[in-house]
């Protein structure tokens, strides 16, 4: 269990280094990297934290870790906790990869005999190879957080603290690391995770904190989070736009080149429909008109299941069709058309209209819900049809 109780996190800025050593600090100023933060991570909670850099993320991480004490507040932890910071912290560059392992691990509290024991595990799911018997200073970056992390996550740790450094491990690390982490949930870890990945914060978060200038803006389910994260961002862009370029609406975000009017999904016999069966012909309808002349204007789709994460998305570019040039105040009517190949579930509709190189014009986040019934008793999201043959061997 992870409780952090209004913590504050004050710095004292000087523009020279010698202005540290006047009376009274009178060349200082002052920074609040936190101010009155408070959150709470249960058992066996997966907690996700997103915000723009600056924004206060990693101080926290490092308060909870220990690693930085706080002006104001209190943290309490409860367990044994291991934290994978910032690249570059925790590991000796001048001991070998093993020697840094058995330092750390006697670090987290193990004796020396399960050191050894969990040697073997620690090796193989790191997967650097003879460097384990190399300098740290000498392995890449991707190779470091492989080990630092492999190292962190077999000390049995109660409460798991892991900043961005995953983001520079390769794909299949990454993927290797995604199935850990929900193995350690399911034992019932406490994990705190800060990440830029915003679809990793909606696939592997039960829940999520949104910091925004040291402050706890948001919490909640984690769609609802990046949802309210990404009109925040874009929302600050609009602002440092001319004020005819603003389009400002609540999850909803574009340069104001085109507005949707309407989104429309529809079942086989072309009716309206929130419910529709599996393997039906569907089809998504996007209105929209055009504020401003456009070159090449492009359509796009995206379904979501319950938990957020991405089931589909195609764009009018991806299918080959390019849009016509379109004038100020200009209306278009964009169909998708495709078999309904989903899993009994909830789904979120988003539609866009983008600009050719991607930009929005007008996005709207999960602008609509509906139900898919399907008989299949299936797992995952996906309901592909399938051919099964046996034969004798």
């Amino acid at each position: 269990m992870v409780l952090v109780q209004h913590v504050s996190k004050l710095y004292t800025l000087y523009k020279q280094p010698w202005h540290r050593l006047l009376p009274g600090n009178s060349r200082g100023e002052e920074f609040w990297a936190l101010k009155d933060v408070s959150l709470r991570a249960g058992k066996g909670e997966f907690l996700g934290i997103v915000g723009p850099n600056g924004s206060g993320k990693s101080t926290l991480l490092q308060i909870v870790a220990g690693v930085l004490s706080p002006t104001s507040g209190r943290v309490r932890v409860e367990g044994r906790k291991a934290a994978l910071l910032e690249l570059g912290a925790g590991f000796n560059p001048e001991f070998t990869g093993r020697e840094n392992v058995r330092l750390s691990s006697e670090i987290y509290g193990l004796t020396r005999a399960d050191i050894e024991r969990r040697l073997p595990e620690i090796e193989q799911f790191a997967g650097i190879g003879t460097f384990i018997d190399r300098p740290v200073k000498e392995y890449s970056s991707g190779m470091y957080v492989r080990l630092a992390f492999s190292t962190a996550i077999h000390v049995d740790p109660d409460v798991l603290i892991v900043d961005e450094a995953l983001a520079v491990g390769d794909a299949m690390f990454s993927s290797r690391c995604v199935r850990k982490f929900e193995e350690l949930r399911k034992s019932g870890v406490t994990t705190v995770f800060v990440s830029h990945d915003l679809g990793l914060v909606k696939r592997l978060c039960d829940r999520a904190i949104l910091m925004w200038g040291g402050k706890v803006e948001c919490e909640g389910l984690p769609s609802e989070v990046v949802n309210r994260y990404v009109g925040l961002v874009l929302e600050r862009e609009k602002a440092e736009r001319p004020p005819d370029a603003a389009f400002q609406q609540s999850h909803r975000h574009g340069d104001g080149t085109s507005v949707i009017e309407s989104i429309e999904l529809l079942n086989a016999a072309g009716e309206t429909a929130r419910t529709l069966l599996g393997g039906e012909t569907v089809r998504v309808r996007i209105r929209a008109r055009f504020l401003k002349d456009c070159e090449r204007p492009m359509a796009g789709m995206l379904i979501r299941n319950r938990l957020g994460m991405d089931v589909f998305g195609t764009n009018s570019k991806v299918e080959g069709l390019d849009l016509p040039a379109q004038g100020a105040g200009a209306r278009i009517e964009v169909d998708f058309t495709f078999p309904c190949l989903l899993a009994g579930q909830d789904y979120t509709l988003t539609a866009a209209m983008q600009h050719d190189d991607g930009m929005s014009q007008d996005w709207v986040d999960d602008a609509l819900t509906f139900t898919v019934i399907n008989s299949r008793l299936i797992a995952g999201p996906a309901s592909l049809p399938t051919a099964i043959s046996v034969r004798q061997v």
